[in-house]
């Protein structure tokens, strides 16, 4: 599989959190998250960004997801999607998110 052939494997898509609440049973700080996906849904997610975000800083928000990497657990909550970031200087994780607003569910090309 060439480069390009394996990035295309990776659905990368924006979506917009509707919900946000502590992941109490979870090891590392972490939320419970629900993503509006437009056509595609609500999916969830479990994202250690309890560092620079808080639940009412999260809902509203536009995020890009990998939607296609399978649902895990994450104690105990079913983790549909990753939620992307980046690592700041002291290696917090900032949301990757769209500099404006697009349509829920658009794919990342």
């Amino acid at each position: 599989m060439n480069p390009l052939e394996a990035f295309e494997t990776l659905e990368l898509r924006v979506g917009r959190i509707t919900r946000a609440e502590p992941n109490q049973a979870a090891r590392k700080p972490a939320y419970k998250l629900w993503i509006d996906f437009g056509p595609l849904g609500i999916k969830t997610s479990s994202a250690q960004l309890t560092d620079l975000y808080t639940p009412e800083t999260l809902v509203g928000r536009q995020v890009v997801c990998a939607v296609n990497l399978g649902t895990r657990k994450v104690a105990g909550f079913p983790s549909e999607v990753l939620v992307l970031g980046l690592p700041d200087q002291e290696n917090r994780v900032v949301l990757l998110t769209p500099e404006r607003e697009v349509p829920l569910g658009g794919k990342v090309y």
